[in-house]
């Protein structure tokens, strides 16, 4: 291990957030949602089934990530781990081919999307768990926020290249006016829906500089991996009873459990969101994209270096404010009105507003999740980290249901899709009150 240098370590470790990011910032939001909103023709039923399918996938990692962390951290095969679930991310991706809109079956697409999805979540939380052996305490807050930085760019550059390239207008051309490559045609979306097997490919060829460079230190006590599952539950069970006397992890993971869901709200469905109310194309939505991502990995370094400065909980709760006020603000922007001011229907005041909004979410989101993975590796016993990952996606995903399925049953329910995104910000409300019983130095050293 020795052999490759702690810098080496650390930009491959950086290379999985750039190898990663498409799958949120091309599938899950700025390409293919869209993609899904305009094959289906009714925004609300759309916004409805993705809320269903992605809280369907939410739960299967809530109930599996903290067993298999532990069965991670008593073994010391993290990096196997790594592996499955990067095949499973790549198969995800690329079936999302086959979603043609003159065959398209909702439930195979659903699959597929969440065969990626689950894939990209739990390689994350096995990457993210490896922070500790690359930096120092003092240094976790900017080596996060760099990292998180360098996947926005990456998603910048995935974004670009899908618009430019090969996702088609409604026009039948891409956005800077040339035919789909490779002679897809336009007319069969095949442009559009390249974004999957492109997602896949992008994947495989970033993440050689993690395989290449990221070693696992060896664990002197490891056990097989068969041990490690039969050991696991009951070392994971007496974790979860004594959670609640840890009152500052327990604090964080509640919190981080209603805000970061809030938050995966507003990425999921914001693209879902201006492609139904303000009636964008995928190309309007994916300029959005790339603001939003820009802003992300500017304000993802920047948190990083203030994370390092000040500690991670006052980046966190200035950044759920932030977001907060966002997800209040998107439900008055409409093509009709703004803020409660009417406008006219070729007006182009929604769609700035909407831009700026836009550019808020991806700099407070940016800020937040870097910091948030900081101050989980504070909060975590250095020795059962990929347990204590598993316990954030657990948080994370426990009620990873309730923003999608809030949003789907509101939307149902009103019958828009305005209101359908309000349940958001009361999630990150309820986020920021029990932030306050957090304390930001977390778990000592040992």
């Amino acid at each position: 291990m020795r052999d490759i240098s702690a810098k080496h370590r650390i930009w491959g470790w950086w290379w999985f957030d750039w190898a990663s990011q498409p799958y949120n910032t091309l599938l899950i939001t700025f390409i293919f949602g869209p993609y899904v909103v305009s094959v289906v023709g009714d925004g609300s039923q759309a916004q409805a089934i993705w809320g269903y399918g992605i809280a369907a996938a939410g739960v299967l990692l809530a109930l599996v990530a903290p067993l298999l962390g532990a069965v991670a951290d008593k073994s010391g095969k993290r990096m196997g781990f790594v592996w499955f679930f990067s095949l499973l991310y790549v198969i995800g991706a690329a079936g999302l081919w086959w979603s043609a809109p003159t065959d398209f079956d909702i439930v195979q697409v659903m699959i597929f999307f969440c065969i990626g999805l689950v894939g990209m979540e739990f390689a994350t939380i096995f990457t993210n768990a490896m922070m500790p052996d690359l930096a120092p305490r003092e240094e976790l807050g900017k080596l996060s926020g760099t990292g998180w930085a360098w996947g926005y760019v990456g998603g910048v550059v995935a974004l670009i290249i899908m618009l430019a390239l090969l996702a088609e207008g409604d026009n039948g051309k891409t956005l800077i006016g040339m035919d789909p490559l490779f002679g897809l045609d336009a007319e069969a979306r095949e442009g559009t829906r390249f974004v999957g097997p492109f997602t896949a490919m992008w994947y495989i060829l970033f993440m050689l500089p993690f395989f290449w460079w990221v070693r696992e230190p060896k664990k002197p006590d490891a056990i097989s991996v068969g041990a490690a599952m039969r050991g696991a539950w009951p070392e994971l069970k007496t974790t979860l009873q004594s959670l609640p006397r840890d009152r500052s992890l327990f604090s964080f993971l509640g919190a981080s459990m209603f805000y970061r869901d809030a938050l995966n709200g507003v990425y999921t469905f914001g693209g879902i969101y201006a492609a139904g109310v303000l009636e964008w194309t995928v190309v309007d939505v994916g300029v959005f994209g790339i603001l939003a991502a820009i802003t992300g990995a500017i304000f993802a370094f920047l948190g990083g270096k203030a994370d390092s400065r000040f500690g991670p909980k006052p980046v966190i709760m200035f950044n759920v404010m932030v977001l907060t006020l966002v997800a209040l603000a998107i439900v008055f922007v409409s093509r009709e009105m703004v803020f409660g001011i009417a406008v006219d229907a070729t007006s182009s005041l929604p769609d700035i507003t909407f831009y700026v909004l836009g550019a808020l979410i991806g700099a407070a989101g940016g800020s937040l999740q870097a910091a948030s993975r900081t101050m989980m590796v504070r909060q975590g016993d250095n020795e059962k980290m990929t347990e204590g990952f598993g316990l954030y996606a657990l948080s994370g995903k426990a009620t990873a249901f309730i923003a999608p399925l809030l949003i789907a049953v509101v939307t149902d329910l009103t019958d828009s899709q305005q209101w359908g995104i309000l349940p958001v910000a009361g999630l990150f409300l309820i986020g920021l009150i029990l932030l306050m019983f957090v304390n930001p130095e977390g778990r000592a050293e040992p």
